[in-house]
């Protein structure tokens, strides 16, 4: 034997086909037109998955701000302490961050190259 008869002969998808009987049969329509109608309600609308998943992202970009804010919150009091009682972290803050210069110093700026 050719082992012909084992094989199976696959039908092809007509699509126009089964739009016609889907529309022929009222019921079966009805029945698809609800739950397209219900699936849209549950994706778009107020309260839906689209929404709920904007809102978690939201979320989570929200929380990665807060952490960062509360890092540079503990640095900064952490550079408050260490300026309430210590002259030499004043002037140290005072000299790299505001420029200033003792009186009599000499200030050497280099001019970069052009």
């Amino acid at each position: 034997m050719n082992g012909n008869f084992l094989k199976k002969i696959r039908k092809q998808l007509d699509v126009s086909a089964l739009f016609a009987d889907i529309w022929a049969n009222k019921k079966l329509s009805a029945i698809l037109a609800v739950a397209l109608v219900v699936l849209l309600y549950v994706f778009f609308n107020n309260q839906g998955v689209i929404q709920r998943i904007r809102l978690e992202r939201e979320k989570k970009e929200l929380l990665h701000k807060i952490q960062v804010l509360e890092k540079e919150q503990k640095q900064l009091q952490e550079q408050s302490k260490a300026l309430e009682g210590d002259k030499k972290a004043i002037e140290k803050v005072a000299r790299e961050k505001y420029g200033m210069v003792r009186e009599g110093e000499k200030v050497y700026r280099v001019a970069p190259k052009k």
